[in-house]
């Protein structure tokens, strides 16, 4: 779900709004950058690959091509999903389509939609089988003969790029609905000590890897791991289609999404309550305030629909991407000439973190959080060397084959953490597939944190951006040189520091507000848990979350402190008024919070945060804060 004005806007200040009740995540790749004005700009096209519709097949490269249309961004959205992975990729000729920015793979303009009752050439109809009790691996099941073909699967690369998966070719001769001992075997081998439910979990998402799931994207799908069924047929059958052979229906789909790639929804179909941060307090830097009104209202007024936000001009929109042209080199390429990695130019490097507040341009966005996140780790400094990415996508790959006890869990949260987004529509589709695959390598990292529902978001942003190895490598970064590892914690003691800072900056900045708090009795942990743990997922729009990560792979975690304030700056006078209540309060900071202007809500965090003296008081209170949990007085320093 999602409330959008379709826009054919490429920069981050898009008009497009996500549906409060869902996580919302951009779902185009990356490819060679180009301008709205039709001018194709520096960085290489990466190769056209064939692709089946909804099905995850095997791909073969093609020919580069020198597209220079441009197509609406919903439409090159889905249509980028549809092609952007491949489960056969070949080392020496397909890019790591992680680190190049974002353009169409379609060549061609969309077919028109024919009228009602024109006969249209449409893919056959294929009708599944009765779903079947799934045998155990283990298991023979008489009277079935079946044969298995599995080519050996080559080890991971060297060169941090995605290994080609094997070719398999399974040909059973069984009764409708059966899943075969040899078939299942073929795709995973239970642990020794792995339990059975959680081996039935990872074993059919490797089936579906390799099997696909009929109508990805735009078909619900059917539930196979709860109910432990699956189907009988492969949709691998051999009707393949080009990437560019769009059906009447898939062409629906395209004209349906936003640029994100989510399904537009009617704006006034919304289920969380939204609350608007108004622009005026924002207009003022942080200093401290008292009460401004002591007959403000306790709740803002309502609203019914998140305003439009300001829209880039294109001639603004192409200065922009030409700007992110020039700071941006290749720093790396595949042996077919393609671009594997992407860093920012040593001329341009003051010029970096005013632009990435200003938001980086969407076909940018890939290779700028890449080469961010990559460079704030080249510059730690810790007792050991991290690990390189290399070393990051072979244990990805590892790992994905290994068993994990979390897996039930994981499965249970994938369906219903993006359903709003085209790439994770489908049960079991390739976004789906791609998320629980990031989740569950994650989850077998550190053995302290496990798995918590707040990595699902994150992931699944990535995910829009990355492909799942970079997705899972920029997880371990986040996990290791951003804090995360505090924060994903049992008792999140890194959730309990960053609120002590901003408690602080309350009680000295807010202190109507910090004092509202303890008469109502409002705990911080009640509102903010979830702002922290999924880094603003869920609580603001997606494009308004994109602009706070693209400054927050920056600064790191100070500006999720100063997102806070600034969300308790904007609503002061409400959560401050003599009228609240422990109800109103809760009730106003659990909304969905839309900015009536993303760019001054910016700007304030921004100069914010360059206050030197309040920089090295957020400091001095995460030393205080370490020493009260030394002391075992940590609890009763929080409201």
């Amino acid at each position: 779900m999602h409330y959008a004005v379709n826009s054919h806007a490429c920069d981050s200040n898009d008009t497009s709004f996500a549906h409060p009740s869902s996580t919302q995540f951009n779902g185009s790749d990356i490819a060679a950058p180009q301008r709205a004005d039709n001018r194709t700009l520096a960085p290489p096209k990466p190769l056209q690959r064939r692709s089946v519709i909804g099905v995850n097949s095997s791909h073969e490269s093609s020919p580069v091509t020198d597209s220079t249309e441009v197509r609406s961004s919903s439409e090159t959205t889905a249509a980028t999903i549809f092609s952007m992975y491949g489960e056969d990729r070949h080392r020496s000729s397909m890019v790591d389509m992680s680190s190049v920015p974002k353009l169409s793979t379609i060549d061609k303009e969309l077919p028109s939609v024919p009228p009602a009752g024109a006969a249209t050439t449409t893919d056959r109809e294929v009708e599944e089988p009765p779903d079947i009790q799934l045998k155990a691996a283990s298991e023979h099941s008489p009277g079935i003969a079946s044969s298995t073909h599995l080519a050996p699967r080559p080890p991971p690369p060297e060169n941090g790029l995605a290994p080609p998966s094997p070719r398999v070719t399974i040909s059973t001769q069984s009764s409708p609905g059966t899943l075969s001992r040899s078939s299942s075997q073929a795709y995973s081998v239970q642990a020794p000590d792995e339990d059975d439910d959680c081996y039935h979990v990872r074993a059919t998402y490797a089936r579906l890897d390799h099997e696909g799931v009929a109508g990805d994207g735009y078909e619900e799908g059917i539930e196979r791991t709860r109910t432990r069924v699956v189907s009988s047929y492969s949709v691998n059958d051999g009707s393949e289609r080009l990437a560019n052979d769009l059906s009447e229906k898939e062409v629906e789909i395209l004209r349906s999404l936003d640029r994100y790639g989510f399904y537009m929804v009617s704006e006034a179909h919304h289920e969380a309550r939204l609350a608007l941060l108004p622009a005026s307090p924002l207009k003022k830097d942080l200093s401290r305030v008292k009460l401004s009104s002591r007959s403000a209202p306790p709740s803002p007024p309502e609203v019914r629909a998140p305003p439009k936000l300001r829209k880039l001009s294109r001639d603004k929109e192409n200065e922009r991407i030409d700007k992110w042209d020039r700071m941006m080199r290749v720093s790396m390429r595949d042996d077919g000439g393609n671009a594997a990695a992407w860093a920012f130019d040593e001329r341009k490097g003051r010029k970096l973190r005013s632009r990435l507040y200003k938001g980086v341009p969407d076909r940018w966005r890939g290779a700028a959080w890449w080469s961010v996140i990559e460079g704030v780790v080249q510059g730690s400094i810790g007792s050991s060397a991290p690990p390189t990415v290399e070393q990051l996508t072979r244990r990805y790959f590892e790992l994905r084959d290994q068993p994990s006890t979390f897996d039930i869990q994981i499965d249970l949260d994938v369906p219903r953490t993006i359903t709003g987004h085209v790439l994770f529509h489908t049960r079991y589709g390739l976004g789906q597939r791609s998320l629980f695959h990031v989740l569950h390598s994650f989850s077998l990292l550190c053995q302290e944190c496990g798995y918590v529902q707040g990595m699902g978001p994150i992931a699944a942003t990535l995910l829009c951006y990355l492909q799942p190895e970079r997705a899972y490598s920029c997880m371990v970064r986040l996990h290791d040189e951003f804090h995360m590892h505090a924060i994903f914690q049992p008792g999140f003691p890194g959730l309990l520091e960053n609120i002590f800072v901003q408690e602080r900056i309350m009680e000295r900045m807010l202190p109507d507000v910090y004092a509202s708090f303890a008469k109502n009795m409002i705990s911080s942990t009640a509102y903010a848990t979830k702002w922290y743990i999924t880094l603003f997922a869920n609580v603001v729009p997606f494009q308004t979350q994109l602009r706070i990560w693209d400054a927050f792979f920056c600064e790191g975690r100070d500006l999720m402190v100063v997102m806070a304030t600034s969300v308790l700056w904007a609503l002061r006078d409400y959560l401050s008024s003599p009228n609240a209540t422990f109800e109103t309060i809760l009730s106003l900071l659990s909304s969905y919070f839309v900015p009536e202007d993303e760019n001054l809500m910016m700007d304030w965090i921004r100069h914010t945060l360059d206050d030197k003296k309040l920089r090295e008081d957020m400091a001095r209170w995460r030393s205080e804060w370490h020493g009260l949990v030394e002391r075992g007085q940590s609890a009763r320093a929080l409201l």
